[in-house]
């Protein structure tokens, strides 16, 4: 092989290499007279000569990839015919070239010398134009962060520009972290969901409910959990995503979600909704397997306490949240993360409230969620569908329930309880409707808080707080916000460091 053509050979391989590195630019910028004119970018080198005030003006800067748009001819390396020529390039300190501008010589007047306010205008014109472009670029785009389309809008999502968020080092906190709006909920945009559950590669069982099963999840090496409908459940899981997708929920004592999806594997459609794995399973698999000292008890009822006090909050403001209920909390849709604490999981039942219409998205069915957790309101069908209110006292009425799962099994002293269901004494293992009723409204009971209790400052204030969650009357139960700052307050007064 001739000897020039190999040096051209190496001279391409060269110049594809530095692609895939940091390009090194010459760059004019005044901020880049402290780093010798030169800068160093990911993206592109520029270099570009016009003319401003009869003079040639050449300027050379670093472009960053995430500009670089449209893919395949970006605006910022567009050249305007005798007005402006533009060059980008790709290896390091290739923009040191000096252009030319063409001379238009074809059309009336050419030769002529232009006048301040034409070259102004002529200048000014595409640069007005591209600004334009670039706004409405950016608001699609976050446009499509926050919006949640039905199953056939997943279908047509463009998959062009996958290779801009989905680079082979990013790991799913990085995806979620660069390309969520911060504190959202709202998650990846669509078609990165798509990508992500699509390239999942499915591990073992981990649960079965109603809606079909839950499964643990590879991706890039990293875990996730998998929960797949089955299709009949199609409105469920548009539901929870929907839900999961609200903005601004994005909380640490919430259950992470990842993405949805829908996937036809040949047989059936299934329906996917991908979230953070948590390997300790459910709080009712954690507290079967372990008793939990009184600051692992504090940390957990803290957590959960924390996260259905965000979901109930209501924030205010173009890029506010609405106040959610749950509907259905107990210690089987609550998880325990690894550091021991909480996240409020299952929102395929909750509510939002939209304040400025006063409206609540419901179905018309008072009687929702797991019968041994349901109010005394619920199970006697007295809730007021109308009044948000109503909803949050019915979740803080579960949560004292769940509080004292999670205190029997309280290692205090040597002693602590098997764990056992609430009214484990008092109601089958199954109960009918009836008979919670029964139980809870006509005779008014309550599950039974141990005398011993007394003895402990946590567990005496664990009691409290569960009587007055339990109230027959909601509007008498204390709030998750209250029960939060008490026990923030009791973690304090035990030198606790939660």
């Amino acid at each position: 092989m001739d000897p020039r053509q190999i040096l051209r050979i190496l001279i391409v391989l060269s110049g594809l290499n530095g692609v895939c590195d940091a390009l090194l630019c010459n760059c004019t910028a005044p901020h880049c007279e402290r780093d010798g004119f030169k800068c160093e970018t990911n993206g592109a080198c520029v270099a570009s000569t016009s003319v401003i005030e009869g003079q040639e003006q050449h300027v050379r800067l670093c472009i960053h990839k995430e500009k670089l748009v449209p893919p395949g001819q970006p605006f910022y390396c567009l050249s305007a015919e005798g007005l402006m020529n533009t060059h980008c390039c790709y290896t390091d300190y290739c923009n040191s070239i000096d252009l030319r501008l063409p001379i238009v010589t074809n059309g009336p007047g050419a030769g002529q010398d232009w006048g301040p306010v034409e070259l102004t205008a002529v200048v000014a014109g595409p640069v007005f134009v591209l600004c334009v472009l670039v706004l409405l670029g950016l608001f699609l785009f976050q446009h499509h962060q926050r919006a949640y389309g039905h199953r056939q809008r997943l279908e047509v999502e463009d998959p062009s520009t996958e290779h801009m968020f989905l680079a082979k080092d990013k790991t799913l906190q990085d995806l979620i972290y660069d390309l969520s709006t911060s504190g959202s909920g709202s998650g990846l945009p669509l078609f990165v969901q798509r990508t992500v559950a699509r390239t999942i590669v499915l591990q073992e069982i981990i649960g079965k409910g109603r809606f079909g099963e839950v499964w643990r999840g590879k991706w890039r090496g990293g875990d996730v959990a998998v929960k797949i409908f089955s299709s009949r459940e199609e409105r469920s899981w548009f539901r929870e995503a929907e839900i999961y997708q609200t903005i601004m929920l994005r909380h640490e004592n919430i259950l992470g979600f990842i993405a949805a999806d829908n996937k036809d594997n040949g047989t059936w459609t299934q329906l996917w909704l991908v979230s953070d794995y948590h390997e300790n399973g459910s709080l009712f698999d954690y507290l079967n397997r372990y008793s939990v000292t009184i600051e692992g008890m504090i940390k957990l009822a803290l957590s959960a306490a924390s996260g259905l006090a965000h979901l109930h909050m209501e924030i205010l403001g173009t890029q506010g949240k609405p106040g959610i209920a749950h509907r259905d909390l107990k210690s089987k849709n609550i998880l325990v993360k690894k550091n021991c604490t909480c996240a409020i999981a299952d929102l395929g039942l909750a509510v939002r409230h939209e304040s400025i219409t006063d409206t609540i998205d419901i179905a018309p069915n008072q009687r929702v969620g797991t019968k041994r957790y349901m109010a005394p309101e619920v199970l006697e069908e007295s809730i007021n569908m109308r009044h948000f209110d109503s909803f949050k006292c019915a979740d803080i009425y579960a949560l004292g329930l769940v509080y004292w799962e999670i205190a029997r099994r309280c290692n205090a002293g040597g002693i602590h309880e098997e764990y056992q269901l609430p009214y484990y004494d008092l109601v089958p293992s199954d109960p009918s409707i009836e008979e919670m009723r029964k139980v809870v409204c006509d005779q008014r009971l309550r599950p039974n808080i141990p005398n011993w209790w007394q003895s402990y400052e946590a567990l005496r204030v664990m009691g409290k707080i569960m009587r007055e969650c339990w109230y027959a009357n909601g509007a008498a139960r204390l709030t998750a916000l209250r029960i939060k700052k008490t026990l923030s307050q009791l973690s304090v007064d035990e030198d606790l460091k939660i």
